[in-house]
């Protein structure tokens, strides 16, 4: 990146911070006239920021907190832009949150988690590019060529290429399968603690295992927060499986199996870990509603991409701030919400005062 792009990427994201509505070039330019519309268009278009771009923006900050501790944290988040044009990258993706498929961007992130701060170190959009037939139906429909855990191992493969310390990797039942946990304790040299389904396969022995001699989670008499080492079909490795009861937000009571490489953890140490999950969640959140995720116009997959882009950037200079201030991202949001407030405030109180005075 030019030394003039880091410049229009400082002051994009600080727009996008900034900014309540539609965040466009026309938009950045009225704030800082010195900045072209051109400039900025320009900017968005260029070559598809990757994931070096990010990290040599996050390095120096990642470096500041690593530690021993860590944990990186694979999730993924469909947003949402039901009124923008169809293309490889804005298309219809499953939302489990919402349990439909909806149109939108759907995000693939890495997220370091260490010593209460929370970054983004690596990102893949979901571009359906590869037109395939659907074998029962007959129906032709749009895919990615690569799949979402083929991305997770690359992401983590290049981030542990980069000599950051971590503990473990984090992630949902969509990340459990057997290839990934393979890949992460074997390759990677790292233990994992993914949860896993009810009626996933394990056996209680090697034996057991090479007679083929499967039980369903469900199926064993355990109790709660309680571990115990199991074999999984295509694993080569024991694992730590504990069981917790735990409620959702609707105060409904259900089970989660928790499944872990490191054999030294306890069940009540593997859920403790494993709760900090929820920070991809919370970045999620902040993304979309504080960093202007959704907010731009622009059509093409590639302009699109860099906007994102500059999104998880601006996410980035958030929490250096809320390190700073000691204020959460809503906290800092509504600090910048107030201070533009009051001056539109004070700038119609002084039109008003310049009004001729009518009679009551």
């Amino acid at each position: 990146m030019t030394e003039r792009n880091k410049q229009l990427l400082d002051l994009y994201t600080d727009y996008l911070l900034s900014s309540f509505g539609a965040t466009t070039a026309t938009g950045l330019s009225h704030l800082v006239p010195e900045v072209s519309h051109d400039q900025i268009t320009r900017f968005l278009a260029q070559e598809v920021l990757s994931n070096k771009e990010l990290w040599r923006h996050v390095k120096a900050q990642v470096r500041k907190v690593q530690s021993a501790e860590a944990v990186l944290i694979i999730d993924d988040t469909v947003q949402e832009k039901p009124y923008s044009d169809e293309s490889e990258l804005i298309t219809w993706h499953y939302d489990h949150s919402v349990g439909r498929t909806v149109k939108g961007i759907n995000l693939l992130s890495a997220l370091y988690y260490s010593q209460g701060t929370s970054l983004p170190v690596a990102f893949e959009l979901i571009q359906k590019t590869q037109l395939e037939t659907n074998k029962k139906t007959g129906k032709d429909k749009w895919v990615c060529p690569r799949s979402k855990n083929e991305m997770a191992r690359e992401m983590i493969a290049q981030f542990v290429r980069k000599q950051v310390p971590l503990a473990y990797v984090l992630a949902d039942t969509w990340f459990s399968c057997a290839e990934n946990m393979c890949f992460i304790k074997q390759k990677a040299g790292t233990n994992f603690i993914f949860p896993l389904k009810s009626n996933r396969k394990v056996a209680l022995s090697a034996e057991e295992k090479a007679q083929g001699r499967w039980l369903s989670l469900k199926s064993l008499d355990t109790g709660t927060h309680s571990c115990w080492t199991v074999h999984l079909e295509s694993v080569p490795f024991p694992v730590r499986v504990t069981r917790h009861l735990v409620k959702n937000q609707e105060g409904q009571t259900g089970e989660l199996f928790l499944c872990s490489s490191d054999e030294d953890l306890d069940g009540p140490a593997m859920l403790t870990i494993y709760q900090t999950r929820w920070k991809v969640e919370e970045y999620h959140k902040s993304l979309k509603q504080n960093a202007a995720l959704a907010k731009s116009p622009t059509k093409l997959p590639h302009t699109q991409s860099n906007h994102i882009f500059a999104s998880i950037v601006a996410f980035c200079k958030l929490e250096a701030y809320r390190a700073q201030v000691c204020l959460n991202h809503f906290a800092l949001r509504a600090k910048v919400y107030h201070a533009a407030l009051r001056a539109s405030f004070s700038q119609l109180q002084a039109l008003k005062a310049n009004l001729p005075q009518t009679a009551a």
